[in-house]
C-alpha cells in the first residue's frame, strides 16, 4: 500500500535537493521528511535516495519517483476540474524534455496559450536522448526522435525538422572556393551544438569518411549556434525554420543543395487520463502541423 505523504516527501526531496528544502515546501519538519522517506524505503525494501547534497535518486528511486509525480499530476488535475485548491496551487506544473532547436523555433509558441494555467519546466537535451528523461520520471512528456514508445507512455508523430548545411558567402569563398569537397570539408571549421550533436558528422560521413579531425566550434545554444554560423565561425546544419530569412537575404547559403537531413519528431507522454495533458498534446500536434515538414503518407 502506497502512502501518499511518503511519495510526496520523496518527490519534494528530489526536486528541492535537500531534506530541509523539501520540509519547507511541504510545511513540515526535516525530521518528518526523513522519517517518511525511511518508511517508504522500508516498504519498498530498497534505498531510494542517496543522502548527499543535493540528494541523488537511485535507480530504484526513479521508478517510485515516477509514480509519485504521476499521482501528483492526476491529483492536481482533478482538483482543478473540481474548482478546489487555493490560488497558489492553481497552476499545474508540467515538465517537458525538448531539443533546443524545437524549443527555440516552435514549441514555445505552441504552448503559449497555457501560460495562465501551467508552469512549464523545460529540460533541454538532444532529441535522441530526451526519452531518457521520460523513462526516469524527470519529465511527463518529451519531443523525441525515438519512434518506439517508452513503457507507460503514448506516442504520436508530429512531423519532420529539416536541416540543411549552410554557411555565409564569405566563409564559402574562404574555404570552398573550389567547391564543397572532402578535402575542403576536412579543413573548414564547423559549428557543433555539443558532443551529442551528430548532424554535422552525418553530413561529413555522407561526403567523406574522414571527419574525425575536422576543426569544430562547440556552441551549446540553439540561437547562439545560428549566430555563430551567421558570424562566419564555420558551416553547420541549421533547421529550415531558423534560416528562411537569412537564405532569402543571402546572409546564408546552402553549401550542398543535394543534401537534407530530415529528423522525424515524436511527442511522447505518460498515459495519464488528464484533460490538461490531452490539451497540451493537441496544441503541440497542431502547431507542428503548421510549421514542420509533413511527409506524404
Amino acid at each position: 500500500m502506497w502512502d501518499f505523504e511518503q511519495l510526496a516527501a520523496l518527490k519534494a526531496t528530489v526536486e528541492e535537493g535537500t531534506f530541509d528544502a523539501a520540509a519547507q515546501k511541504l510545511h513540515v519538519t526535516p525530521s518528518a521528511i526523513s522519517q517518511r522517506i525511511k518508511a517508504l524505503e522500508t516498504s519498498v525494501g530498497r534505498v531510494l535516495v542517496q543522502r548527499t547534497k543535493p540528494v541523488r535518486v537511485t535507480d530504484s528511486g526513479r521508478e517510485v519517483l515516477r509514480l509519485a509525480r504521476q499521482i501528483a499530476s492526476l491529483t492536481h488535475g482533478t482538483m482543478r476540474e473540481l474548482g478546489l485548491g487555493d490560488l497558489a496551487g492553481r497552476f499545474a506544473r508540467v515538465s517537458i524534455a525538448v531539443n533546443a532547436d524545437s524549443l527555440s523555433t516552435w514549441v514555445l509558441g505552441a504552448l503559449a496559450e497555457f501560460t495562465d494555467e501551467v508552469m512549464f519546466d523545460f529540460h533541454l537535451d538532444d532529441q535522441d536522448y530526451t526519452t531518457d528523461l521520460l523513462r526516469d520520471g524527470s519529465v511527463v512528456a518529451a519531443i523525441t526522435s525515438t519512434a518506439t514508445a517508452i513503457q507507460g507512455c503514448t506516442i504520436r508523430p508530429v512531423g519532420v525538422m529539416r536541416y540543411r548545411p549552410v554557411a555565409t558567402p564569405t566563409f564559402c569563398r574562404r574555404w570552398f572556393a573550389d567547391g564543397v569537397r572532402p578535402e575542403s570539408l576536412s579543413a573548414a571549421p564547423m559549428v557543433v551544438f555539443n558532443r551529442k550533436d551528430l548532424l554535422q558528422d552525418r553530413y561529413l560521413n555522407h561526403v567523406s569518411e574522414s571527419s574525425r579531425d575536422t576543426p569544430r566550434h562547440f556552441v551549446p545554444s540553439s540561437a547562439d549556434f545560428a549566430d555563430a554560423v551567421l558570424a562566419g565561425y564555420g558551416w553547420g546544419l541549421l533547421p529550415d525554420l531558423q534560416t528562411v530569412e537569412a537564405r532569402k537575404s543571402g546572409a546564408l547559403v546552402v553549401i550542398d543543395s543535394n543534401y537534407v537531413d530530415d529528423v522525424p519528431l515524436y511527442w511522447q507522454q505518460w498515459k495519464l487520463s488528464s484533460p490538461m495533458s490531452a490539451r497540451i498534446a493537441e496544441a503541440v500536434a497542431a502547431r507542428a502541423r503548421d510549421v514542420l515538414h509533413q511527409p506524404t503518407r
